[in-house]
């Protein structure tokens, strides 16, 4: 059986400073997951689409907001696929992100 995980939905807001310059205000939640290896398919069907899964991660659908971007094990990943499950569960299908975005933050 898998364990729920803590891992980090990641959201930012876009706010003009005093001088009209747009600033990202980010903001972290932590929220708990199931998370799983993607299959077979969705590696190969993804891999054909530009993008390279690594995770399915199940959470509770009212603890998703929209992110498109969450930490996991000190790094971060983009969702690029979610999916409503049963049970009030959504999966987010995650790739690790490229450049300096998906280096470890620990």
């Amino acid at each position: 059986m898998n364990l729920p995980t803590p891992i980090y939905l990641i959201s930012e807001k876009y706010e003009r400073d005093e001088n009209g310059v747009m600033v990202a205000t980010v903001t972290k939640r932590k929220v708990y997951a199931n998370v799983d290896s993607v299959t077979g398919r969705e590696w190969f069907e993804g891999g054909r689409n530009g993008l390279n899964p690594e995770y399915r991660m199940t959470v509770f659908a009212y603890d998703y907001e929209g992110e498109e971007v969450l930490e996991y094990n000190g790094y971060t990943y983009a969702i690029y696929r979610t999916y409503l499950a049963k049970h009030s569960q959504i999966e987010l299908y995650v790739e690790k992100r490229k450049g300096k975005d998906g280096i470890q933050t620990n």
